[in-house]
């Protein structure tokens, strides 16, 4: 008799947990189905089909396939590990080249890990004007990081003739999806390669 309680005392618990799965095995699918046959022409219900849930279960869950989708987006910032950059770029040691090479580092960490959920924001922002905003948020979020960090050197480090917000864009050009997918893709660059190169190119490119 005494084990009944304790089975009732764990069943929130239990319940949580199994709509935690959920939840993830529904992203799983979506994030497959969307990189596999293109987002506009994926279905929620081929998203619960694909997970192997009923077709209310996914709209529960994100609400509908934009909500879905911005939860893989959610996701994907967090897969690169933003607080192992900040610690990076708040270290005592961390000069400009260093920072430089932290920032690279998230860029490279982002790309690996959800490079395909970002475009795929960027290819469902053509039709979802939500969407749209979503993607521009992250390259503004990206920006304003960038905006903060080279604000904070000193006078001087700066290559001769860039501003603040002439630097962000220069990095902009060159640390980001597309130049991540060729590389990678196209010419077989390691991800490991791709961040170096980044690090060097920046303080050439950045720093006086």
């Amino acid at each position: 008799m005494s084990a009944e309680p304790g089975r009732r005392r764990y069943d929130s618990v239990r319940r949580t947990t199994q709509a935690q799965q959920t939840r993830a095995e529904i992203a799983d699918a979506a994030r497959r189905l969307f990189v596999s046959q293109g987002w506009a022409a994926t279905t929620v219900r081929d998203v619960a089909r694909e997970a192997g849930v009923s077709v209310p279960t996914v709209y529960t869950a994100y609400g509908n396939k934009t909500g879905l989708t911005r939860a893989l987006a959610d996701a994907a910032d967090l897969s690169a590990d933003a607080s192992r950059m900040l610690a990076e770029l708040e270290a005592p040691a961390a000069g400009p080249a260093r920072q430089l090479a932290a920032m690279a580092g998230y860029d490279r960490r982002l790309f690996e890990r959800a490079g395909d959920v970002i475009a795929l924001v960027r290819e469902a922002g053509r039709v979802e004007p939500e969407l749209a905003t979503v993607y521009r948020d992250g390259r503004a979020r990206g920006d304003e990081t960038r905006v903060q960090v080279f604000s904070s050197w000193p006078a001087g480090v700066l290559r001769r003739g860039l501003d603040v917000r002439s630097a962000v864009d220069v990095y902009a050009a060159l640390c980001n999806i597309d130049v991540y997918t060729v590389l990678t893709g196209e010419r077989g660059w390691s991800p490991d390669r791709v961040e170096r190169w980044w690090g060097e190119v920046l303080v050439r490119e950045l720093l006086d």
